[in-house]
């Protein structure tokens, strides 16, 4: 779509547009959709979000493991009672928000990968809550979505979204930048100070790992996307504030390509570094993975699930 932010930026300007324009203009001409048709696409995934946010936070949300669930709930109930958190009313409910989204995901739900499932709770999280705090209407918030996704197609460009790639850098990393993006631009911020919304983001989060415990989207995963909403925040008052990334927000992203491309294989992914190779996370493993295949061994021959023989090692 985009070969850099300085193209995005330069597109900007030249038309006096904002980000979300010239991404809708983009998207238009590279499917050959029209604009509408592209417009309400978007709106549909805004209303998947939404529904996976509420869902979460509706009801405690278990993963298909047991390792993992109800977190979300458990601090939206919190904050109902009347507690004052640390963290503020705005950022206390993104964070719920962000976990809520991901623990529908691994109680297998459905939700709106941005851009990717590992990271799908930082973007909703952030923007459902900007809408509730300042009052944007869902059209804003379908503009300020395709703000995020011309950022994250430059990033997946550039340098990696998966975190098999990159490390969790790559997935919440790029969620968070996307989600720092598309908030300055709610907020009536410009495209660079979007830019530098982005660089400030991905700045805070390179080298972070990939250790999912017995190779679930879980652990640490869920809470790595309340951090992920954090960040974001951190990005957006910086950035707003006129804080600029020394750094240009291209070489940011190129630096992170590097650095995934440089890391140990043990800590993209594959389950055998980090968290995932600690006394409790293999402990955690063997319990999860020897039953399903206790599971699968009830089964009828023809009825056994070929994926739950694929089980990955940690050891």
């Amino acid at each position: 779509m985009f070969e850099s932010l300085a193209e995005m930026l330069s597109l900007a300007e030249a038309e006096n547009q904002p980000l979300h324009a010239i991404v809708i203009a983009r998207e238009a001409e590279t499917t050959g959709r029209s604009r509408e048709e592209v417009w309400a696409a978007m709106a549909r995934r805004l209303q998947v979000m939404r529904q996976s946010a509420e869902e979460g936070l509706s009801r405690p949300v278990r993963s298909l493991s047991g390792m993992t669930g109800g977190d979300a709930y458990r601090l939206w109930q919190w904050l109902a009672a009347g507690h004052e958190p640390v963290t503020g009313p705005i950022l206390s409910r993104a964070i719920a928000r962000a976990m809520a989204v991901n623990e529908v995901n691994a109680g297998m739900g459905c939700i709106v990968a941005t851009p990717t499932a590992g990271s799908a709770g930082i973007l909703p999280g952030v923007l459902l809550t900007l809408q509730e705090a300042y009052g944007f209407s869902d059209d804003d918030l379908v503009n300020a979505l395709f703000t995020a996704s011309g950022v994250g197609a430059v990033i997946a460009r550039r340098a990696s979204i998966a975190g098999a790639a990159g490390g969790c850098q790559a997935e919440t990393g790029s969620a968070a930048a996307m989600a720092a993006a598309a908030g300055v631009e709610l907020l009536g911020g410009s495209p660079h100070q979007s830019a530098h919304a982005v660089a400030i983001t991905l700045k805070n989060m390179l080298g972070l790992v990939c250790d999912p415990v017995a190779g679930l989207v879980e652990v640490p995963c869920i809470k790595r996307n309340a951090a992920g909403a954090a960040q974001c925040f951190i990005a957006i008052d910086l950035a707003l504030a006129g804080v600029k990334s020394v750094i240009p927000p291209d070489e940011v992203i190129d630096a992170m390509g590097r650095i995934g491309r440089r890391m140990d294989p043990r800590f993209k992914e594959t389950a055998e570094g980090g968290l995932a190779a600690t006394p409790t996370g293999r402990r955690l493993a063997r319990m999860i993975w020897s039953h399903s295949e206790d599971q699968r061994d009830r089964k009828p021959e023809g009825q056994r699930d070929a994926a739950s023989t694929n089980a990955p090692t940690t050891e």
